[in-house]
């Protein structure tokens, strides 16, 4: 027989980090924080995969306090461009009674894209068909008027859950009699054909004229325009619509990541690639002190070290300071050394040094500079 009278001492345990190392003890909201600002959701991790960062999520909700769980589900869709993780969280709210109440008006402010409305009912479908709550309809009701005919189209996409199927459960209410025709074709399925670029091209014709005149009609999307580039180049579109297109586009939703992605397969373009990325981060709170980058020169030394790249070139100024103010920005590349050892070795970047101590200093893993 297993004995029970037995002294546990793991809650003193120091807590360690996925390497072993000791590790600063932190709040349950504040682990609540870094599990959803910091993962794609469902998406796996180095150390830990995606289904076990929903199981902690799932945790963690109860254990925080409702309006700190409401505000942080906005703070992820508004401020960081999440879109399942706000979802998520608010799923979870709906279990308890203690967060019930904030379900409604936090899934009506962060479901902002028309596939949103049906990704949430699948997500709350997963473990099984289930009724929906009063709180689920009325915030579900609350976001469908949101969305004209376009988006509406586009995004009724076929799966599991479809974009009438979400309107015959939350019975929301259209704003006016045009809004009420544009539902009822989506129920009949006869919804406007969306002019996207995916419609256009499937359509047939030449290539170059569908391309330029979705640019110049500004109809494709920021993730989108930089997607196509190389496709662009590919049908020799005019220069002159393709960098208007990116000096007008919207760069919010955006990472900077994306504009050096762009850049790898249309270089010609670059340069108005990266104005648009600097837009993108234009006044974002400035880091204090010095930036730090440690770019690893392992395998993945092509593409960390592009990324450390345009890291160090683009950030100075757009991120770390003001430009021109002499603000550093540190990169330290890991050198294997012999043995396991490793060594790391410093390029210093800063618009006051010459042009030639930056790319002396950046030869290295990755081209990284």
């Amino acid at each position: 027989m297993a004995r029970l009278n037995i002294l546990k001492l793991a809650h003193l345990a120091r807590p360690r980090t996925h390497e072993g190392a000791p590790a600063k003890s932190i709040s349950v909201e504040q682990a609540l924080r870094r599990s959803v600002l910091a993962c794609l959701l469902w998406e796996s991790q180095f150390y830990e995969d995606g289904v076990e960062i929903a199981g902690r999520v799932r945790e963690l909700v109860p254990k925080v306090d409702a309006a700190k769980v409401a505000a942080l589900a906005v703070e992820a869709r508004e401020v960081m461009k999440l879109r399942h993780a706000p979802l998520l969280l608010v799923r979870e709210m709906a279990r308890h009674a203690t967060h019930r109440g904030l379900v409604a008006e936090t899934l009506a402010r962060v479901i902002q894209r028309a596939d949103e409305l049906a990704e949430f009912v699948a997500i709350y479908w997963a473990e099984g068909r289930a009724p929906l709550s009063g709180q689920m309809k009325k915030g579900l009701a609350a976001a469908f008027p949101k969305f004209d005919e376009y988006a509406l189209a586009k995004y009724d996409r076929a799966g599991v859950v479809r974009l009438r199927d979400v309107l015959f459960l939350c019975h929301a209410k259209p704003r006016d009699a045009e809004q009420a025709e544009v539902w009822k074709r989506l129920i009949d399925g006869t919804l406007a054909t969306p002019d996207t670029w995916e419609v256009a091209l499937s359509a047939g014709g030449d290539k170059r004229t569908n391309w330029e005149r979705l640019l110049a009609e500004r109809k494709l999307g920021a993730l989108a325009l930089l997607r196509n580039l190389r496709n662009m180049k590919d049908a020799s579109v005019s220069d002159e619509l393709v960098t208007g297109a990116l000096a007008a586009m919207k760069t919010d939703r955006v990472l900077p990541f994306r504009f050096l992605a762009a850049a790898r397969y249309a270089p010609q373009w670059e340069e108005a690639l990266e104005q648009a990325m600097v837009r993108s981060v234009e006044g974002r709170e400035k880091l204090g002190g010095h930036t730090v980058l440690l770019v690893h020169g392992g395998s993945a030394a092509g593409a960390v070290g592009d990324a450390a790249h345009g890291c160090s070139v683009r950030s100075r100024g757009a991120v770390a300071g003001d430009r021109g103010e002499g603000e550093r920005l540190h990169l330290f590349r890991r050198a294997e050394a012999g043995a396991g050892a490793a060594r790391f070795r410093v390029a210093r970047c800063a618009g006051s040094e010459p042009a030639a101590r930056r790319n002396a200093a950046g030869q290295g893993a990755g081209g990284a500079r």
